[in-house]
């Protein structure tokens, strides 16, 4: 039997035009989130109330539960905001 034709959105592939604009987006976006890190602008990461921080005497751990939460959320909604169609 045949399956019947669904009309899902299907990936186009994209033109080397696109994929250049898509690769430098990227590279700047790259450049701009090190000169924030390069200037403190991240000091709060791993330090929110709820992130594990066991420091020994040889050796630290970091595991920040509640700084991966909250970007979390601001990624969605930054790509729900700016993706919808």
């Amino acid at each position: 039997m045949c399956r019947p034709a669904t009309d899902h959105h299907s990936l186009t592939p994209m033109d080397s035009r696109s994929l250049g604009l898509l690769i430098a987006a990227l590279g700047a976006a790259a450049v701009v989130v090190g000169l924030l890190v390069a200037a403190g602008a991240f000091s709060w990461f791993g330090r929110l109330p709820g992130d594990i921080r066991v420091e020994g005497e040889r050796s630290r751990l970091y595991v920040p539960i509640v700084s991966m939460l909250v970007i979390s959320v601001v990624l969605t909604v930054l790509l729900n905001l700016f993706l919808r169609r």
